[in-house]
């Protein structure tokens, strides 16, 4: 399967799971019904169709290839890898949209509460995460010292700066999509590049029903995608690049504790009219509470 049609296979996967999941379905459970930054009440966790999206997209290249169909009878360790991202950190970003409550956010607050003996949603997603994270970089064969450290802590970070940008409608869907377009470059039509394509197919499926606020992905899609664009630059980039990459991350993850994103893209005309472009109407002052 090519680049090109992994991403229409995932979109379509993610528009037909969500036309069923919204009609009487799966996303009308009054157990994901959540009031969003302006205080409508919509289904949350949307992010869970783009994992079913690419299990049925995968399961249908493994059958497909079985018959003979295709080049490859099995799943490649790039979508096996970015199979197993989907579903652990979309997993720990459900637990996170169905359970979360209290107001510890950032790290410092989760620490906080674990350190006073509480274990958090947010702590769960921290630990979990990481775990994943290392799991992903070994499982191919493991990785010793420095580069399985520096590799799994780029798809952690990866994956709760994807929760700080889910902030306002559609904002972590522009991010990752547009912080997509350069690793699909550097990927080309390699196994990596195929591997994401469904992914990112079906989260530019959910964009228009996240900007028009008919749903919202919740940390089970932002998780997600922040933790497979980590995992894809790890397996692609370079050494330089991806130590580079990893100064970035951690810098804008510090960031979070101390300023406000909101604030910033709100204040650079240029970040607000993208912010803001394809929303329903002009949105009131975000909040935007870092955890």
């Amino acid at each position: 399967m090519s680049v090109g049609l992994g991403l229409l296979v995932g979109f379509l996967a993610a528009r037909l799971l969500l036309k069923g999941g919204t009609e009487g379905g799966l996303m009308t459970a009054p157990a994901l019904e959540r009031a969003n930054y302006r205080g409508r009440r919509v289904p949350t966790a949307a992010g869970v169709i783009i994992v079913l999206s690419v299990l049925v997209v995968e399961a249908g290249r493994a059958i497909l290839g079985a018959a003979g169909v295709g080049d490859l009878t099995g799943l490649t360790i790039a979508r096996n890898a970015v199979l197993f991202a989907c579903l652990g950190f979309g997993f720990l970003g459900l637990i996170d949209d169905l359970v979360a409550h209290g107001d510890d956010r950032g790290f410092r607050g989760h620490l906080r509460a674990l350190a006073s003996g509480r274990i958090t949603t947010g702590a769960i997603k921290l630990f979990g995460g990481g775990g994943i994270a290392v799991l992903l970089v070994a499982s191919p064969g493991f990785r010793s010292g420095a580069r399985l450290i520096v590799d799994a802590v780029i798809i952690a970070l990866a994956a709760n700066l994807g929760n700080l940008f889910d902030r306002a409608p559609g904002r972590v869907l522009k991010v990752s999509l547009l912080a997509y377009v350069p690793l699909a470059i550097v990927c080309g039509t390699g196994a990596v590049g195929v591997a994401l394509a469904p992914v990112m197919g079906a989260a530019l499926g959910l964009l228009v029903d996240d900007l028009r606020e008919r749903l919202m992905i919740g940390d089970t899609g932002a998780n997600l995608l922040g933790g497979v664009l980590g995992l894809g630059a790890v397996l692609q980039l370079g050494e330089d690049a991806r130590y580079i990459l990893l100064a970035l991350l951690v810098a804008l993850n510090l960031a979070s504790e101390f300023w406000s994103f909101s604030t910033f893209i709100d204040r650079v005309p240029p970040l607000r009219a993208l912010d803001r472009w394809g929303r329903r109407r002009p949105p009131a002052p975000d909040r935007d509470p870092t955890s």
